[in-house]
């Protein structure tokens, strides 16, 4: 199995003057900066939001469904734990080294002619979904203790607590990915509805 990190960051600056044109037309009340220092990426910062009036800033790390082009999924993966040289890793969802604050989830990404032509991107507060799964007894530990006996496996498992056809379940991916995932895949109407994100596009 190859990893498609490399051909996911052509992807991405690919897709950055799209993403760029939404911001401009669609956070009127936002400046934006794009950050391009390794060290502030490797801290889950892709974007800086800076509020007109108030001033108040906000760490936005971009997510795109590279994977599926051409696709309208309704669910988003959210990032668990990921194996590297055999040894497992934190992934970025519960990762406290992270100074994210919002995630701009990208997906239903169409292209056209090798060009990215329209999107749709949805603003997740990354705390209020902590808050949220830790009151839901889904707190890294748990997770960590009730899933990782499943190393090895491919495919979906139930999670405590959440309808798995409404709101979402874990997924392991050992079969077709290098990196060999584990994922939280929450429907992105849930995350909605439970107020935690917002769709602007």
């Amino acid at each position: 199995m190859k990893s498609n990190f490399k051909t996911d960051l052509i992807q991405e600056k690919k897709l950055i003057p799209l993403l760029d044109s939404y911001y401009h037309k669609h956070l009127k009340m936002y400046d934006f900066e794009r950050v391009d220092t390794l060290e502030e990426q490797l801290d889950g910062i892709d974007l800086i939001l800076t509020h007109k009036k108030t001033g108040k800033t906000f760490f936005v790390d971009e997510k795109a469904q590279l994977d599926y082009l051409n696709k309208n999924l309704p669910t988003f993966a959210f990032e668990l734990f990921y194996t590297k040289h055999e040894t497992l890793k934190q992934g970025w969802l519960f990762d406290a080294k992270k100074k994210t604050q919002m995630y701009a989830l990208v997906t239903n990404i169409q292209k056209e002619n090798d060009r990215f032509v329209s999107c749709n991107i949805t603003f997740v507060n990354r705390q209020k979904l902590l808050s949220f799964l830790a009151e839901k007894g889904l707190d890294e530990d748990f997770l960590k203790n009730r899933f990782l006996e499943h190393l090895g496996f491919h495919g979906k498992i139930e999670v405590p607590g959440l309808d798995l056809g409404r709101e979402g379940h874990v997924h392991f991916s050992s079969k077709n990915k290098a990196e060999q995932p584990i994922n939280l895949i929450l429907q992105l109407a849930f995350l909605k509805e439970i107020g935690v994100a917002k769709e602007f596009i």
